[in-house]
């Protein structure tokens, strides 16, 4: 039984020859760079450069020598944008604190701080503010806030929308179909399709670590009081991002067709370590419609199964989530309430 194979009976809740693995094939199972160095040295490979795919968790690439010798079954189609809206492209050398040296984009703009604090700039311009910081000492990038003074007059729900997301262009989508398309004809691996669009109130995505001068609500206790305090506000941001993403659906779908086994929708975390982020009620009320449609699409026009991150304690959405079409729920933090397994 291969790879594909493997999954492909997990996801539809068959009996595999074994359980399947993942490593790295999405922002949310992935590792460390400093930890994947450790983790080649521990199985013997010398070969290869760490290199860093996301710069905002600090996440390594996965080579296929380590894949195939822990068994790992999976591998993610990303694109080569990151979270701070520049390329991965042009790689250049970059040390972190623990001395671990690192392959990362040439775009990645940094500076070292008086205080020994790494901060990098969205998109790669020096022209202002930088929006990530690693702490000295630190493994990975903190999201900077750059909430401009609030004016509720001007709070614009496209507007919010538009700075953050667009539609693919055709190079994107030229890239999904030749990647998916290789990974599918020379690999056995199940393919996980990173797409992210049902991720409403993504926080990492709130606070705009990819916009130069980011626009309306953006500090993350603003925006999660406004879920509350400007419902109507919110509601129109997520019904303009429904629209585009719904637009970016079908034409991913037309880009990777059936190949991809998996499709990732959404990274909005809803839990905390002691409870839910919000209550229920407003979840079926503000998400859960979005989440559900974007989710019964996929299911009448793919074979794909769709993947929900979430951290924090959810057990107070486990019923929503199902009811939601949601088939792969990724909680991670088994040590939050009600979370163990």
């Amino acid at each position: 039984m291969n790879s594909r194979e493997r999954v492909r009976l997990a996801i539809n809740h068959k009996e595999a020859d074994r359980i399947p693995l993942d490593l790295g094939s999405t922002l949310v199972t992935g590792i460390q760079a400093s930890i994947y160095a450790k983790l080649k040295n521990a199985l013997g490979i010398s070969k290869g450069a760490v290199r860093v795919y996301d710069p905002f968790q600090m996440l390594a690439e996965v080579e296929d020598e380590v894949k195939q010798l822990l068994g790992v079954d999976t591998y993610g189609i990303q694109m080569p944008i990151t979270i701070f809206g520049y390329k991965n492209e042009n790689w250049k050398t970059f040390r972190m604190f623990d001395d671990t040296e690192v392959l990362i984009s040439g775009n990645f703009e940094y500076d070292v701080l008086k205080n020994g604090d790494i901060v990098q700039y969205p998109k790669g311009d020096r022209s202002v503010p930088p929006s990530g910081k690693m702490p000295k000492g630190g493994y990975y990038f903190d999201t900077i806030v750059r909430q401009e003074p609030i004016d509720e007059s001007k709070l614009d729900p496209k507007e919010w929308v538009d700075q953050m997301y667009s539609l693919y262009t055709d190079e994107d989508l030229e890239y999904l179909e030749e990647t998916s398309k290789w990974y599918y004809e020379n690999t056995d691996y199940s393919l996980v399709g990173n797409f992210w669009g049902a991720g409403f109130g993504d926080i990492a995505f709130v606070m705009g670590p990819n916009i130069l001068h980011p626009k309306g609500i953006r500090e993350p206790e603003e925006w999660y009081m406004s879920l509350i305090t400007r419902k109507q506000y919110i509601k129109e941001i997520f019904q303009y991002q429904f629209e585009l993403q719904m637009k970016n659906l079908k034409i991913y779908k037309e880009a990777v067709q059936d190949r991809i086994d998996v499709i990732v929708m959404s990274g909005t975390d809803f839990g905390s370590q002691k409870g839910p982020f919000i209550s229920p009620n407003l979840y079926r009320e503000v998400f859960k419609p979005l989440h559900k449609a974007m989710n019964d699409w996929v299911h009448k026009n793919t074979n794909w199964k769709t993947f929900y991150h979430s951290c924090g304690s959810n057990v107070d959405f486990l019923d929503d989530f199902v009811s939601a079409g949601i088939d792969i729920l990724n909680p991670v933090q088994i040590s939050a309430t009600g979370m163990n397994p």
